[in-house]
């Protein structure tokens, strides 16, 4: 029996609205979660699509692709899971007063190395120079942001994000140091908790995010959680060392 073929792709003229996302392609399709084509990376078409759930990601030689997936790889703060040896090594660089985490310090830096990583065992980037412009200028609207771990004054680590109202939309990390992106992303984790907002996307399902507490929800749930949280305000990017207290209670685990 031969498979339907998928619906047409829609193609986005720019300031053109997305269709809804119920309409991205489904499991049997060839790229499943593939919602549209076209537009534009301005910060208007960019927040228009995170604020439905939507995100961009195609490879050189491509049109703009959207996507938005089901399932959707999602992170509770609360669920967060800190192991014993990325615990212990929190604890004894900030005895030591050698690590500092920093927001929005260095977001060119942090994209840049960024764009330098494949993205779940891919050869070349995913962050060609059209996205790191049209992120930066979020980033200089106030709504993408990179958090940076900094080991004896280097950068050693970080990852970038997109907030919208109560919702963490999560881009890529790198680490130039063993742990460093993961020491972001607890940090990540910690700001979240500080500030109750309640969803970290994390987009692709992957073992790594899964063995850190992480787990795929439906589309619709994933969507529905956006909208709960959409009443939220975005906090000010700013990262106190008091916020580690959530992850790291003096009370326990003293190594």
């Amino acid at each position: 029996m031969s498979l339907a073929p998928p619906s047409p792709l829609p193609w986005l003229e720019p300031g053109q609205p997305f269709p809804p996302v119920d309409q991205a392609w489904g499991p049997n399709d060839p790229a499943p979660g593939l919602l549209a084509a076209g537009g534009v990376l301005d910060v208007e078409t960019l927040i228009s699509a995170y604020s439905k759930g939507i995100f961009p990601w195609y490879g050189e030689g491509q049109p703009i692709l959207w996507w938005c997936t089901d399932p959707r790889m999602v992170l509770d703060p609360l669920e967060f899971k800190l192991h014993r040896s990325l615990r212990k090594t929190l604890r004894k660089l900030l005895r030591e007063q050698r690590i500092e985490i920093r927001m929005n310090h260095s977001f060119d830096r942090v994209i840049r190395h960024c764009a330098q990583v494949p993205r779940n065992g891919q050869t070349g980037t995913w962050i060609l120079p059209a996205m790191v412009q049209a992120y930066t200028r979020l980033n200089r609207a106030g709504i993408a942001h990179s958090v940076e771990t900094w080991i004896d004054g280097e950068l050693a680590g970080g990852l970038y994000c997109i907030n919208l109202a109560g919702t963490i939309f999560g881009e890529s990390m790198f680490a130039k140091s063993p742990d460093a992106s993961k020491m972001a992303l607890a940090a990540l984790v910690a700001f979240a908790r500080t500030h109750h907002l309640p969803v970290i996307d994390c987009q692709q399902d992957t073992p790594h995010l899964a063995s850190l507490g992480a787990r795929p929800i439906s589309r619709q749930d994933f969507v529905r959680r956006m909208r709960q949280a959409s009443h939220l305000r975005s906090p000010r990017w700013h990262f106190d060392p008091v916020y580690w207290s959530k992850l790291l209670p003096p009370s326990t685990d003293q190594a």
